[in-house]
């Protein structure tokens, strides 16, 4: 009978307690790792992007996912109505003046951008839905229910209308007014809701003046800001386009920001 090495047992079995343990850790470890991954998966798919940024700037709300983010709280103040219907109507009219200089010059720049600022006009009548028509009415192209933005809009076609580098400056003129307008009614408001849609309308205009920024370095022209300060000027056109953030959603039915169809 053949005699048992019993230190080379002892030792295969040392191997086989080895493997059969680690065998046992990886396993754990994986199924640990499953498991984060699970409940990351989880916690993210509660979030969701409310805007779209192209890679020409170009910055659009998502409609469902800007559903599902929104509290119910929908009544406002009487300054914070008179804020969102100005901010409607400044909206209105960058999409005019864009639409316009697109039918005059012919550059997608603009109609792309003024499909935009549709699309953010529609997001401000969305806050405003609870109050009626005399609220979310938008008027025929051109009309404005505020008289100095009526007179604006008169002057910002005229200066359009005089070069295609005009034509720029007037959409980074639109744009860093409504920056400094959305600046100033972030501070006002109170509703979580106008935080919300400000704060990513805001997003929007810094992407777009940084669009009209590169169409007028193109062309070898720089602009001088009027509305904001050139420090933060500088500041925004250094800085790359703004996706946002995402948010906790109240209703299920979010993307994560894709495949929504825009406001």
């Amino acid at each position: 009978m053949q005699s048992i090495n019993y230190k080379n047992h002892k030792n295969m079995k040392t191997i086989i307690r080895s493997t059969i343990t680690g065998g046992v850790f990886t396993a754990l470890l994986i199924s640990l790792g499953a498991c984060a991954k699970d409940q990351n998966d989880s916690e993210f798919s509660g979030y969701a992007n409310v805007i779209n940024v192209a890679a020409d700037g170009t910055t659009q709300f998502l409609s469902q996912n800007l559903e599902n983010v929104l509290s119910d709280d929908l009544v406002f103040s009487e300054t914070e109505l008179d804020i969102l219907v100005h901010m409607k109507e400044e909206e209105k009219l960058a999409r005019d003046v864009y639409a316009a200089l697109f039918e005059k010059w012919g550059i997608l720049v603009f109609s792309r951008i003024s499909q935009a600022e549709n699309n953010h006009m529609n997001a401000v009548i969305r806050l405003l839905g609870n109050y009626g028509e005399d609220y979310t009415q938008e008027g025929e192209e051109g009309n404005f229910s505020i008289p100095e933005l009526q007179e604006l809009y008169s002057e910002l076609m005229m200066k359009g209308f005089v070069s295609i580098e005009e034509a720029y400056k007037t959409g980074a003129l639109i744009e860093e007014m409504d920056i400094k307008d959305l600046t100033e009614a972030i501070d006002i408001v109170t509703n979580e809701n106008i935080i919300l849609v400000f704060e990513n309308l805001l997003r929007g205009s810094r992407n777009h003046l940084r669009a009209f920024n590169r169409q007028l370095t193109t062309l070898g022209v720089t602009y001088a800001p009027v509305y904001i300060s050139q420090d933060e000027y500088d500041q925004i056109i250094a800085s790359p386009n703004e996706s946002g953030k995402r948010y906790k959603m109240r209703r299920h039915g979010g993307r994560f920001g894709q495949g929504n169809l825009p406001v």
